[in-house]
């Protein structure tokens, strides 16, 4: 058999060349944590070596027994994308319209309470991110930032209020008021919220604003002193949306000041204080999608709090297809719980969803480096949207039909 051989010669420059482009070098911890994070998964696990236990806990954790945490992700994983083979796009085009409005994405941040827990820029950074992305962002009651205050760190953002409503009614006017005033666009009212839910770890923990000095939690944070730093020299924490000092500022009182018996006649109270639109979150079934519709709502939010609410609700991704059509297009329907990639929200928009809220994932993001740390997570989940669609044949948010997924059995 004959043996085959292979010249050899004396590299020349321009043989070489192509391999000598070594990458850019980064010269940030926090661009050299981010550069290693291709997906929200690695966010993930380098956010929970940033902040200590009981914060974590708090952020990642669900109620009671996690049963309908867990179930929010598997519902995602039981996803197939469809693909149209012969049709793919090079460039897609992920920009829509939400609430009459254009954004570069069907994303929406959710309302997070305490955010300043996760890195001490807190909501400023969340909505400077957010602005910068050109996506909606949606300041909690219970924010540890004031309205006026992120109003001012993302100056033309397309900022939402959520809205817990107070037996006292003036206490909500007054941040309709200071809301109006800073120029936010949608009120949020969340009804799912009624009472707490039991966070185990939470109870184990002690957790409490400003966190409580016992000796679990004095060990965690023993081991983030830069997270503690930080913490110590910058403003204090409290809920910056009540007045310094206020009853409703003070941890453990959400129950007894709250509203506990939210009604119809709530989102029609909420019109005639707001000239804008009013979205509606918490709705967990076809009858209460189509009641708050029928009460005045422009949008509605299928979400069972992420989990962290009532332990065994409906899955929202599973309720998508025939909320969608008890609604019957005189509302916009939006999703949350349990969103992390890209293909994520692709598949919600494709069953029906006008866009997504995200959470954790951008808390993750926050805890790994501020600002720069939720916008690498809101690039990757666009990114993620733009490579799904080009895949699938997608050109566009409003290509995408039922044809495009399917929730397998598993």
């Amino acid at each position: 058999m004959t043996q085959v051989r292979s010249s050899r010669q004396v590299p020349r420059w321009h043989d070489l060349e192509p391999f000598l482009h070594p990458r850019p070098v980064e010269r940030t911890a926090v661009g050299r944590r981010l550069a290693r994070c291709l997906s929200v998964d690695d966010v993930e696990r380098l956010a929970r070596r940033r902040v200590p236990g009981a914060v974590w806990d708090y952020v990642e954790g669900g109620s009671d027994g996690e049963h309908a945490m867990r179930r929010n992700r598997d519902a995602f994983d039981r996803v197939e994308l469809r693909p149209t083979s012969f049709e793919q796009v090079a460039e897609p085009d992920t920009a829509t319209t939400l609430l009459g409005r254009p954004t570069a994405a069907p994303i929406v941040l959710a309302p997070t309470g305490y955010t300043r827990l996760s890195h001490h820029t807190g909501e400023r950074a969340v909505a400077a991110a957010a602005a910068q992305a050109g996506l909606p962002y949606t300041l909690s009651t219970y924010a540890t930032t004031s309205i006026t205050d992120v109003a001012s760190a993302a100056p033309g953002a397309r900022n939402w209020f959520q809205v817990y409503l107070m037996k006292d009614r003036a206490v909500t006017r007054a941040h309709l008021d200071e809301a109006r005033a800073q120029g936010y666009e949608a009120l949020m009212l969340t009804i799912d919220t009624t009472m707490t839910g039991m966070k185990r770890k939470d109870k184990h923990n002690g957790f409490a604003i400003p966190p409580q000095l016992t000796a679990r939690t004095v060990g965690g944070m023993a081991r983030h002193p830069r997270w503690v730093a930080d913490i110590l020299t910058t403003e204090p924490l409290r809920f910056a949306t009540f007045p310094e000092g206020s009853t409703y500022a003070r941890w453990g009182m959400s129950n007894e000041l709250r509203e506990q018996q939210i009604r119809p006649a709530d989102i029609a109270w909420l019109r005639e204080q707001w000239d804008g639109p009013v979205v509606v979150k918490g709705v967990q079934s076809a009858r209460d999608a189509v009641t708050a519709v029928d009460a005045g709502a422009h949008a509605i939010v299928l979400s069972n709090h992420g989990g962290r609410q009532l332990d065994r609700a409906p899955v929202p991704l599973e309720l998508l297809p025939d909320v969608v059509d008890a609604v019957d297009g005189r509302a916009e329907v939006l999703l949350d719980s349990g969103v992390r990639t890209g293909g994520d929200v692709v598949a919600a928009v494709a069953l029906g969803a006008t866009a997504v809220l995200v959470g954790r994932a951008y808390l993750y993001g926050l805890m790994v480096g501020g600002q720069r740390g939720v916008s690498h997570v809101l690039d990757l989940l666009t990114g993620e949207m733009r490579r799904a669609m080009s895949m699938m044949g997608a050109p566009s948010v409003a290509a995408l039909t039922p044809d495009h997924a399917r929730l397998r059995d598993r």
